[in-house]
């Protein structure tokens, strides 16, 4: 399987994070796609064509989703960049995800 996909996780509630927008960016802050999380926390699929090399950002919009759920939250939007060097590789990135705390890590 080649191309992005990313994992939301709410870690403060312990499920995954639904609805949450994001936004994938490639190589010159080109939007490439956007998504919302669906009943798993996933993007599957961000309707991209051919990856190219370079730097490529995920750009999630916390701030909304806490909103959403009448909770307060730090972040407005979390970016994670992160390096494509192969392109015929899939790139999981996931992220756990509370009101003041984010962590992320290449997934598989």
């Amino acid at each position: 399987m080649t191309g992005i996909t990313t994992h939301v996780l709410d870690a403060a509630l312990g499920r995954p994070a639904t609805g949450v927008r994001v936004r994938l960016e490639g190589p010159g802050a080109v939007v490439l796609g956007e998504a919302r999380t669906d009943g798993e926390g996933r993007v599957r699929d961000f309707g991209q064509g051919t990856l190219h090399t370079g730097v490529h950002r995920l750009v999630f919009a916390t701030g909304e989703y806490f909103a959403a759920h009448d909770r307060p939250s730090f972040y407005p939007e979390i970016v994670i960049a992160f390096a494509v060097t192969a392109v015929d590789e899939h790139h999981h990135v996931p992220l756990l995800l509370s009101p003041f705390a984010y962590s992320t890590y290449r997934g598989s």
